[in-house]
């Protein structure tokens, strides 16, 4: 049995309703419900929350599963409130202990004050940006990935508090070029790959869930 966290990230704002995030969070709950081999606990940043308890959410899972947008090459202010307030409720208190450095030898080490060690995390981000703007040559992003360009630091966090990085899953182009569809197909195949892809899949996953 593994212990899975699923945190929605897409914050309501401005002219952002955040459905196709939700409906990433409602498509993570329901397909590890389903599967007796998990259970699964879950966290909306648009709802009020403790500190405290998401904190223990975080010592109680084994995978940490992000579902966030990116506003202006960054997660979204509710979402890094959430962190900030959380990994705050986690100091010394199963998140991290310290930033791993020491008194006698500052200059090194700094970095390994996890206390998440074991554990893992799945990021999937969502972006008005087309996949193109990070593979050609000459365009955005410089032919650096998501992975290792924006959310760089969001990685870095992550790997702070000990946790291994699971293959992220990124959708592009959600605004102007939109393909729920094919995006959710294509998330549920990636949780096949990951989490069951020795069991039979869940083919009426989709289906289910409401449209976006």
């Amino acid at each position: 049995m593994k212990n899975i966290f699923v945190i929605n990230g897409g914050q309501i704002f401005g002219h952002s309703g955040g459905r196709f995030n939700k409906t990433l969070l409602d498509t993570t709950v329901q397909y590890f419900t389903e599967h007796p081999d998990f259970e699964v606990r879950s966290t909306d940043v648009n709802n009020a929350y403790d500190p405290m308890q998401e904190a223990e959410n975080y010592k109680w899972a084994d995978i940490i599963i992000y579902h966030t947008p990116v506003w202006w090459f960054q997660v979204p202010h509710a979402f890094k409130k959430y962190i900030d307030e959380v990994f705050t409720a986690g100091y010394q208190n199963g998140i991290y202990r310290s930033d791993g450095r020491t008194a006698e030898n500052p200059g090194i080490n700094y970095g390994t004050g996890g206390l998440m060690h074991g554990k893992q995390y799945l990021l999937t981000t969502s972006w008005n940006a087309p996949i193109t703007a990070f593979t050609l040559p000459g365009e955005f992003f410089n032919e650096h990935s998501v992975d290792e360009g924006p959310l760089f630091g969001f990685h870095r966090m992550n790997a702070f508090t000990g946790m291994q990085q699971l293959e992220s899953i990124h959708f592009y182009d959600v605004m102007k070029n939109a393909n729920i569809e094919e995006n959710l197909q294509r998330y549920q195949e990636h949780l096949n790959k990951l989490f069951t892809q020795n069991n039979p899949s869940h083919e009426n996953l989709l289906n289910s869930l409401s449209e976006v």
